[in-house]
């Protein structure tokens, strides 16, 4: 499978001011294989050192941090030479601590290696201050696989059209594209999901590779988190569908339980975000530059990491497969369309700032609002057939944004500056806009 995020780690290797990478993602995402088959492209050798089942690798570490010793260490235990133009890859890292603290030593005392270090609770070792190197690292976070890079592992005829803007042949095969996008709403982009149903064109099987991968997410809530934060780190996790279902998706503790308070769920928050478990949302006050300085913390939505987890979660009946009239948006109230747009936004349009807009009393509202080339754009999520909307209409009579987009299962068009973009397309958002 292809994964863009390697044009990345070609650039890392190619950088003058190259430092040790660190590599976040939630675990399933595919940051072992993509290590890996970066390796396999780029180096003449590879050394893979995975720290969650050798104390031997481990205890390497647990004497001084000398880089010329580590590497000698390492290339006993490995039984390989290891060179300057050897990639050195530091898999489930958060298992030894020291390892990570070592990358500061390798910047500052050995910068001539190439050092990735990985691992699917790096963002919560941060938030405790285990030696993290900050400001000693390069920083990547990968995420599923997009919608493009799904189309080229399971039927890339139209990816060249999408990519290149090509609407009249993209209005040609609109229903055809709105189709794959139903088999991605319910595969998702976890790199295991993709391949199952790339070889097998079975939801079943996907639905058990999901279930999976869910499992392994409740093994590390009781194997990772402190016995006081479990449950309450569940009831956050669990309660994300449901809360995505109303109509009204911002979410609420006391939606999870009668009496329940923000202050009583901040661990449980902040690991489940740490872990790019679940991508979290802010409501912005105004939509003005920059973003950031009209956010309400207080307030906010939060998505699944993946569109296929939260259909699995959802319960959604593979069967929306072969239905004609386009139900899978209006499925969950919108609540998958929505994820779908956010995750897409996130993985394939770089670091813009992404928010929400909506009035006070909730009587308008605009799904995401982004920070691009110094505008703001209003981005509208219909998921149903009537694409008509007060709340879009209100936002842009007030704020007067240069454009506007519409996302829905409508083709592309275009009226005053308001831009009716597909929703499979939202995933070129940043090179539509220029």
């Amino acid at each position: 499978m292809y994964r863009s995020t390697i044009e990345k780690l070609v650039n890392w290797k190619e950088s003058k001011d190259r430092k040790p990478l660190v590599i976040y993602g939630a675990r399933q995402v595919g940051k072992t294989w993509l290590m890996k088959e970066f390796g396999a492209k780029y180096f003449d050798s590879v050394v893979y050192i995975s720290f969650d089942s050798s104390t031997m690798l481990r205890d390497i570490f647990a004497k001084d941090l000398s880089i010329p010793r580590i590497i000698h260490d390492l290339s006993i235990a490995m039984g390989a030479k290891i060179s300057p133009d050897t990639l050195i890859i530091f898999d489930e890292v958060q298992e030894c601590p020291r390892a990570l603290t070592s990358l500061k030593y390798f910047n500052e005392n050995a910068p001539e290696y190439h050092l990735i270090a990985s691992g699917s609770l790096l963002g919560v070792m941060t938030l405790e201050g285990t030696g993290f190197p900050v400001g000693k690292v390069n920083i990547l976070t990968m995420y599923p696989m997009s919608f493009y890079e799904f189309l080229k592992a399971v039927d890339d005829r139209f990816l060249q059209c999408l990519q290149t803007f090509d609407f009249q042949t993209i209005s040609t095969f609109h229903e055809s594209i709105i189709l794959l996008l139903k088999q991605y709403f319910l595969t998702g982009g976890m790199p295991a999901a993709v391949k199952t149903y790339s070889d097998s064109r079975d939801f079943a099987e996907v639905r058990e590779v999901q279930k999976m991968i869910l499992d392994s997410y409740y093994a590390d809530f009781a194997k990772h988190i402190p016995s006081a934060h479990i449950a309450r780190t569940r009831d956050i996790w669990e309660s994300v569908p449901t809360q995505l279902a109303k109509e009204n998706k911002r979410f609420l503790y006391s939606d999870m339980k009668e009496g329940s308070r923000g202050r009583d769920y901040e661990i449980a928050l902040g690991w489940l975000i740490e872990t790019n478990l679940v991508l979290k949302l802010n409501r912005v006050s105004l939509p003005f530059m920059p973003l950031v300085g009209y956010k309400q913390p207080a307030i906010f939505k939060l998505y699944m990491n993946d569109v296929g987890l939260l259909s699995a979660r959802a319960g959604l009946d593979p069967k929306i497969y072969l239905e004609n009239d386009n139900k899978t948006f209006t499925h969950y109230k919108g609540g998958l369309a929505e994820q779908f747009v956010l995750q897409e936004l996130i993985t394939t349009n770089g670091a813009m700032p992404i928010y929400y807009w909506a009035t006070d009393k909730n009587t308008a509202e605009i799904e995401f609002v982004i920070q691009y080339d110094n505008n703001i754009i209003p981005i509208e999520v219909k998921s149903g057939k009537n694409v008509k909307s007060e709340s879009l209409n209100i936002y842009r009579n007030e704020f007067k944004p240069a454009r506007a987009i519409r996302s829905s299962y409508k083709n592309y068009g275009v009226t005053d500056e308001l831009y009716s973009l597909p929703l499979y397309m939202i995933g070129g958002l940043k090179e539509f806009l220029g």
